[in-house]
């Protein structure tokens, strides 16, 4: 059994009994030492490479650092380096695009530069003058579009020694712009002292004189150079100075030798010049001259509507206007920003008089007054406020609109603020308000110059005529009328208006067909002739030519509101009442048109409703013979 047991045991069993019993048993001093020593070697090495990792990690930190330094060095170089590049481009580029004007210093006689004349001190004087003639020259054209513009980019140049960053850029500028620079010189002569100015290598004229007359001649210089580098802007400077006859040669040398753009700026100057002269005739020739050269350009446009407008030559006018806007719309960059702001409701405005439609006239004027002012521009819409409230018979407002014109020293401002009161007045039917205006007006325009004395020929004189004729001067009427030009159209309208006031039907219809036939897209001489034959009694012809007028003029408040006085007086005052409402909508303050609703009214029974209107036209504008005429109806109701 114990044989049998001892063989049924597992075959590892007696290594591990084997391993107990030596573990239980004392080591060998020798054993144990060894042990040991192993261990605390097993110690320093776990230790040695404790701190191995922790150098090894701060030796890898340390140079990630260093790569991180070196690669923010290098990025900073690049950088640098991209600086470095810029600039030079900059300061390439803007020598390439330098067009400025650079004044050297003078030569000058040793004994001035001892009285502080020095040569930079004579530059000085010259950069002022040229400063100056800058400041007095105002264009609608823009400074881009000058094939030599130095605006106001006017220095003087002090010569340095030695080579620095300022030498280098003007080295640049030299070599790569196009600056134009000013050398010159003074110099004693035998008889006082002469001075020259030179632009690049062109010429230049010596002027002479005592050496008293110094600043004088530099004037002079100065101006040689303002004419030979800019020779547009000369000529606004010499037209500005009322220097006409230097301002046509000028004029004329741009138009034989300069680009296609100058000499279509030089028309339009030379367009100026004939009106200054009072030649709108030639005026009108000249911008469409300008417009053939460069059918692009809006400025000629809008001349050309104003030349034809004052011609009075209605059609051209209405024509013009609207080619203008449509020419403003496309832009223009040879116009300055703020003088192309000014066009489009300038032409709007003047295209809405032409047609009748004074309530739009009256916001494009108002639109013209947030805008900056521009060569008067603000000056003329409030004079075209007044106007235009004065055709919508708004009292109120024309009113307010003069009383907001300020102080002004300028006699010819003065005198047009007169002639839109006398206009405003005019078209309200107050002649006797007109005519207070009318001769001093008139003598001021006819003894003002070749300018004035057209307008007092072809808009204030017709206007003064119609007047004295409700005022039964017939004789001064007439001899006013007759001095007209033919092809005035507003004069041929004024003509017919005069035979109507003295009852010559025949003759009035005579001058308003002549007047429809010559500007036929206008509605005033259809609503002339309506009006003229409402006082004739003839209705159903009346209505006719109002209809006419409408359809000319659908904003024109004057053919609607007599279309319904026609009606009424054919007793039809049902069909009145569409046309003084329709009237309404564009002059509401109008107070014969509410006068004449309520009479409408009146006569269909309708009594509270014709109150209402009496009571609205008494609060509004009438004329002493509609005074009288509320005062009727008022009691009758």
């Amino acid at each position: 059994m114990s044989e049998s047991g001892e063989a049924g045991r597992p075959a590892g069993g007696n290594g591990a009994t084997a391993a107990g019993i030596a573990l239980a048993q004392p080591l060998d001093p020798r054993a144990a030492a060894y042990l040991e020593g192993q261990t605390r070697l097993a110690r320093l090495q776990s230790q040695n490479l404790i701190e191995q990792n922790e150098f090894e990690q701060s030796h890898l930190r340390w140079r990630r650092f260093n790569d991180q330094m070196g690669g923010a060095l290098q990025m900073m170089l690049v950088a640098v380096g991209l600086l470095i590049v810029a600039a030079i481009a900059a300061a390439l580029w803007d020598a390439a695009h330098d067009n400025g004007l650079v004044i050297e210093a003078f030569s000058v006689p040793p004994d001035l530069a001892a009285k502080g004349l020095t040569g930079e001190v004579v530059a000085g004087k010259v950069q002022d003058r040229l400063s100056a003639f800058q400041a007095q020259t105002v264009s609608s054209r823009a400074s881009a579009s000058y094939a030599n513009n130095w605006g106001d980019d006017i220095k003087v140049q002090i010569p340095n020694t030695g080579v620095s960053i300022g030498e280098i850029n003007r080295y640049l500028r030299g070599w790569l712009g196009h600056e134009t620079r000013i050398t010159g010189a003074i110099y004693r002569t035998p008889t006082g002292i002469a001075v020259l100015a030179r632009a690049g290598a062109d010429g230049s004229p010596i002027f002479t004189g005592s050496e008293a007359d110094l600043d004088a001649l530099i004037e002079k210089a100065a101006e040689h150079i303002y004419r030979s580098t800019q020779p547009y802007r000369y000529a606004i400077y010499l037209f500005d100075h009322q220097r006409y006859a230097e301002d046509r040669v000028v004029l004329q040398h741009i138009i034989a030798t300069g680009s296609t753009i100058d000499r279509a700026w030089g028309y339009v100057g030379m367009a100026s010049n004939a009106q200054a002269n009072g030649d709108f005739i030639a005026s009108a020739g000249w911008e469409r001259k300008a417009i053939a050269v460069d059918p692009s350009l809006v400025l000629p446009r809008n001349n050309l509507a104003n030349d034809d407008a004052t011609l009075q030559h209605d059609e051209d006018a209405i024509a013009d206007s609207r080619g203008a806007i449509e020419a403003a719309a496309r832009g223009d960059s040879s116009m300055s920003e703020t003088s192309l702001a000014h066009i489009g409701p300038g032409m709007r405005g003047q295209l809405d008089v032409l047609i009748g439609d004074f309530a739009d006239a009256l916001a494009s004027a108002r639109q013209i007054l947030t805008l900056p002012d521009f060569n008067g521009s603000l000056e003329n819409a409030r004079q075209g406020v007044v106007q235009a409230c004065g055709a919508l018979y708004d009292a109120a407002c024309t009113r307010e609109a003069a009383a907001g014109f300020s102080a002004s020293p300028d006699p010819l401002t003065l005198m047009s603020r007169n002639a839109a009161r006398m206009l405003a007045a005019a078209t309200t039917r107050h002649w006797g308000e007109a005519l207070a205006f009318e001769p001093a007006l008139h003598r001021t325009l006819r003894d003002g110059g070749a300018p004035t004395r057209f307008f007092a020929t072809t808009v204030e004189g017709p206007f003064y005529a119609l007047g004295a004729a409700h005022a039964g001067q017939l004789a001064l009427a007439h001899r006013l009328i007759d001095a007209t030009p033919a092809d005035c159209v507003v004069c041929l309208r004024l003509h017919g208006d005069i035979a109507a006031v003295e009852h010559r039907w025949a003759a009035a219809a005579w001058w308003f067909a002549r007047a429809a036939a010559a500007a036929p897209s206008s509605p005033y001489a259809y609503a002339d002739w309506g009006e003229m034959l409402l006082r004739k009694g003839d209705f159903a012809g009346a209505i006719a030519q109002f209809d006419i007028a409408n359809r000319k003029g659908p904003h024109f408040a004057d053919p609607l509101e007599l279309w319904g006085e026609a009606l009424v007086a054919s007793n039809r005052s049902d069909l009145a009442l569409a046309k003084f409402e329709a009237a309404a909508r564009t002059a509401p303050n109008w107070g014969r048109l509410h006068l004449k609703w309520g009479e409408a009214l009146l006569w269909l029974g309708r009594r509270d409703e014709a109150k209402t209107q009496f009571a609205r036209a008494a609060t509004l504008d009438l004329t002493a013979q509609d005074a009288r005429i509320l005062k009727a109806l008022l009691a009758k109701v």
